[in-house]
């Protein structure tokens, strides 16, 4: 059985493809630019695009299951789901994993609404996206500036998610199931910065920015941090950065069940404990060294 794996490239799609070749799967890897693909001996790597479906019927040819993300290149949730859909369809497709939750856009309803075998994986927040948010302030300066250093989330590494996509795509009895998955632990910005400070063994320190603060400094044209949040919500028209910084507040400053639950679904899936931030901490600390550190 073919495997196709999309946004295979990416922080998530490199680990699915990781855990399916582990299993002996045969793995086919969807790209845009395949010759800067980097991807492990014994993909079958192809080009293709999906925001345009005119692309993809080679690449979903002779594929019987498929991890599928909701948006493109450029983060813009996709347009042409029922499309997607309609190619898997037509390709033999019989199982899908879309990993959902975040984008507004027309896959996610079309999947649902289809004949295909569906589960969505539904992560609250990635350990990865910190190297992105967090990165560079803390190469530069060693301090993370944000409002409301005390919020909660349960951040899961991204090769858990992986992890659990393979083992979906794999096995039988998820069909119509939407896992919402979670690392061990609920943390706060603080206690992640302690940890990110024992693993680069930096005095590394998190400043709490008041509500007002915030909107003095990130409504400021070009003052915005390149933000996970924010680029989720940057592709909708009309949003202006003083809005963006509003919804940011307004989700860090109210407290959210669902967003700091513990659900076990890692191990309950793949039958080994989800990894630490103090793990990924020490997996990622030269991310958050100086440019240039040893």
């Amino acid at each position: 059985m073919t495997i196709l794996v999309t946004g295979a490239t990416g922080t998530v799609g490199r680990h699915v493809v990781d855990h399916l070749l582990r299993q002996g799967q045969k793995v086919r890897a969807l790209t845009r630019d395949p010759a800067g693909a980097e991807l492990p001996e014994g993909v079958e790597v192809v080009a293709g695009d999906l925001t345009r479906s005119g692309t993809l019927s080679p690449a979903f040819d002779g594929v019987r299951a498929a991890h599928l993300i909701t948006f493109g290149g450029d983060y813009q949730p996709l347009r042409n789901g029922q499309e997607i859909v309609d190619l898997l369809g037509k390709a033999g497709v019989g199982k899908v994993t879309l990993l959902s939750g975040w984008h507004e856009g027309t896959l996610e309803p079309a999947v649902r609404a289809g004949a295909l075998q569906w589960t969505f994986l539904q992560p609250v927040q990635f350990m990865a996206n910190f190297i992105a948010d967090w990165g560079e302030p803390l190469r530069t300066t060693g301090v993370v500036r944000e409002p409301y250093g005390d919020r909660k989330s349960p951040p899961i590494h991204e090769a858990d998610i992986g992890a659990v996509a393979a083992t979906v795509l794999t096995q039988d009895g998820h069909a119509g199931q939407a896992y919402h998955l979670t690392g061990p632990e609920v943390l706060t910005p603080r206690q992640m910065i302690r940890h990110l400070a024992d693993a680069t063994g930096r005095d590394l320190r998190f400043e709490e920015l008041t509500p007002d603060r915030t909107r003095q400094e990130w409504g400021m044209e070009g003052k915005r941090p390149d933000l996970s949040l924010f680029r989720a919500f940057a592709q909708t028209p009309g949003v202006t950065d003083g809005d963006l910084v509003e919804i940011l507040l307004q989700m860090y400053g109210t407290p959210n069940e669902y967003g700091t639950t513990l659900t076990g679904n890692v191990e309950k899936l793949t039958g080994l404990p989800p990894r630490t931030f103090a793990q990924w901490a020490a997996e990622n600390a030269h991310h958050f060294q100086p440019r240039g550190a040893a």
